[in-house]
């Protein structure tokens, strides 16, 4: 009605308020695009610059005969097929199947158990919680230091109390025995994993409905078919996403092997990282050094779609 009482000039000049203001808002619009694009390049450059060219100079690397400081010719999949002749290398692969497939399942069950001990009502829980988390906050050289000292060969308190206790009559050379070497890795391993199982899993269980639990026990449910029935089918998403996660992070450690043996003695806890180090960067060949950095991608890349997978079909 406004609209209609007004002059033909005033109507001319509400259309072109209106087409002006269609402009603005059109303009907002693409100012708002324009602007989502370029908050996104600083991560889109980090991304390319930290992550995707260190990959691609990796396999461009692993094809070629490549030594530090001196760019090698293109030689193809050599580097992959000699690989598969080295015994050490057969070594390292098996040491790796055992580094992740011992550690993780004693990882997720003790872990399993610290969640339901955390989840109780106790004095102190939020302190101690963050206590429990302490091995897996701390920088892993520095924690697995400590470790270095527990299985030295000369001081280790578990020698000591071992003697103290007459059942070995001498020091126990943990990480010199080739036998030990790689169990005391995996029980290192294990400390420090166990913690964001126990975390990750306490965060499942106290998303179970107290509901549920009640109309268990009102039916006669005893605790043990509480936990199989009610809190097992509500946990069991976050015990799988933390488990995949912890075999890719397992398969690609380096830092805690590296400073406990350097992956000897005689090469016996070598994992992909710790040799694809020796020989990429102590030995100069980059090019072997990658390869073998690389013989871990399709076993990850497997972990990684289950994983991207589980968490697109709960989506």
């Amino acid at each position: 009605m406004a609209v209609a009482g007004l002059g033909k000039g005033g109507r001319l000049a509400h259309q072109s308020e209106m087409r002006g203001t269609a402009v603005t808002a059109g303009s907002l619009l693409e100012r708002e695009s324009s602007l989502g694009i370029i908050l996104m390049l600083p991560g889109a450059l980090l991304l390319i610059l930290f992550m995707a060219y260190p990959f691609f100079l990796g396999i461009w690397l692993s094809l070629t005969d490549s030594m530090i400081g001196q760019m090698g010719e293109f030689v193809g999949l050599r580097n992959f097929t000699d690989l598969l002749s080295d015994t050490i290398f057969h070594q390292t692969a098996w040491n790796t199947m055992i580094y992740a497939t011992v550690t993780v399942p004693f990882k997720a069950a003790l872990g399993l158990g610290l969640a339901l001990v955390l989840n109780q009502r106790i004095r102190f829980s939020n302190p101690i919680r963050a206590a429990v988390m302490m091995p897996w906050i701390v920088p892993t050289a520095l924690s697995t230091l400590g470790w270095f000292m527990i299985f030295d060969p000369v001081f280790s308190p578990i020698s000591w109390l071992f003697k103290h206790f007459g059942l070995i009559a001498q020091n126990i050379n943990f990480l010199g025995d080739p036998k030990l070497a790689i169990s005391s890795v995996c029980l290192a391993n294990i400390w420090r994993g166990t913690p964001f199982f126990g975390i990750t899993i306490l965060a499942g269980l106290q998303a179970v409905p107290n509901e549920l639990h009640e109309a268990a026990a009102i039916d006669g449910a005893n605790m043990w078919h509480r936990f199989r029935n009610v809190t097992v089918p509500h946990i069991e998403g976050v015990v799988l996403i933390a488990a995949l996660l912890s075999v890719i992070w397992t398969f690609a450690d380096f830092q805690l092997i590296y400073v406990l043996t350097k992956g000897g003695p005689a090469n016996q806890t070598h994992i992909f990282g710790t040799y694809a180090y020796q020989i990429g960067l102590v030995a100069t060949d980059i090019g072997m050094g990658a390869a073998i950095a690389l013989y871990m991608f399709p076993i990850l890349s497997v972990f990684a779609v289950i994983l991207l997978v589980y968490l697109r079909r709960e989506g």
